[in-house]
């Protein structure tokens, strides 16, 4: 006879994504404030993780954070000195880097009452969280993300990620932060590159959810290009809270289904970035596959020329460039490369499931479909070539 023992319980999760500047600071008490948050923490004990491209502008950053712990040494304790990892992709590809964060907890006797605070871009949270989230079965993290990509974007959901089998996040886990804390200050210590590479993040969510946030960035890319302070903050809590709304709101937060919309333009943007072995950064990347879809979606009848025309412009205006030399076939120019095209496959399997992609019904509104058309894919990169080349052609 069989028997069945039927379990089915619920964990709730909550964590604050909170603004503020210049966190080290020591008249600055948030991080303080966060870390003593628990009432059955008396001392909180802390390490620090630094992206080491991050230290590379701020030398005086590990001076900085050991005088904020002791400023307040009778409430928080910082474990150890603060460890540097590399910063950007390859920081997921060499395994050491993990190990050096699992050393870092172990040396330290950093418990599952304890915390670890990742400071840096996104590639660095991903790595960080990754390891945490396997140690303990769970250490209690703090990211505090120093890009814009990461600010409004990777650093703010519920993923942590390593690279494996030269596939990108092959390892992962889904482990919610305990906090999340942008800091503007950061900020200013990216290139030109890093520092537009993260818009088209903000880009991305609005053109599946949001026509009127796709419209200010359209008729604010002047300000945004010259880096203002305020346009910038505005553009990271938008796209932030979008992403936000969507993992808490959506119905499927660890992605148990096919369908992941927020990954809109990825499918491309994840094979170009292994293609380029990783020279083309993630923004860039996304930037690529997003007006790819979007040419796509065009033609394929979901979109009006007019709105594609306006997609294309809009990342023009902020300087991206959108031909780049992967993305056609190396024997014929108006075809699309046809390794690009095995990242299809790849992005099902890291789904599960059947393949499901998101397109455009119209600026502010996605829809799924579950198959890509080789023939409509051809169309689509020739559209983009001729556009590129010039902008009267079409």
């Amino acid at each position: 006879m069989n028997k069945v023992i039927q379990q089915n319980f619920q964990v709730q999760f909550n964590y604050n994504i909170s603004f503020t500047e210049d966190v080290f600071r020591a008249e600055n008490t948030f991080l303080k404030e966060v870390l003593t948050s628990v009432p059955s923490i008396r001392t909180a004990k802390a390490v620090v993780v630094l992206d080491q491209g991050l230290y590379a502008h701020q030398r005086q950053l590990i001076d900085k954070i050991e005088t904020y712990f002791q400023t307040y040494h009778k409430n928080i304790t910082l474990m150890g000195t603060p460890l540097i990892v590399d910063g950007g992709e390859k920081v997921k590809n060499n395994w050491n880097s993990v190990e050096s964060v699992l050393e870092l907890l172990n040396t330290q006797k950093i418990d599952r009452h304890s915390f670890i605070i990742s400071v840096g871009g996104g590639a660095v949270l991903d790595m960080v969280g990754f390891a945490s989230a396997i140690a303990h079965r769970g250490v209690r993290l703090i990211r505090i993300p120093t890009t814009v990509l990461s600010q409004n974007d990777s650093g703010v959901g519920v993923k942590n990620s390593f690279n494996y089998f030269e596939k990108k996040n092959f390892l992962g886990t889904f482990q919610p932060p305990f906090a999340v804390i942008n800091d503007s200050y950061f900020l200013d210590s990216l290139s030109d590159r890093d520092f537009r590479s993260g818009i088209s993040e903000a880009i991305k969510v609005a053109l599946i959810k949001d026509v009127s946030f796709f419209e200010w960035i359209e008729n604010n890319s002047t300000l945004l290009n010259n880096r203002d302070s305020k346009t910038i903050e505005h553009l990271i809590f938008r796209c932030a809270e979008l992403h936000t709304e969507h993992i808490g709101t959506a119905g499927d937060p660890f992605e148990q289904g096919s369908s992941r919309p927020l990954d809109f333009g990825h499918w491309a943007a994840h094979k170009l970035e292994y293609l380029t072995n990783y020279k083309l950064t993630h923004g860039e990347a996304v930037a690529v596959g997003i007006v790819l879809d979007s040419s796509y979606s065009y033609f394929k009848g979901f979109l009006t020329k007019e709105e594609m025309l306006r997609i294309i412009t809009c990342f023009q205006q902020l300087n991206f460039q959108l031909d780049h030399e992967l993305l056609f076939d190396p024997e014929d120019k108006n075809a699309i490369n046809p390794e690009l095209i095995s990242g299809l496959e790849e992005f099902r399997e890291h789904l599960g499931g059947e393949l499901t992609i998101m397109l455009l019904k119209s600026i502010g509104k996605g829809g799924e479909i579950h198959e890509m058309e080789e023939e409509k894919l051809n169309e689509s990169v020739a559209f983009i070539k001729t556009f590129v080349i010039n902008l009267h052609a079409v």
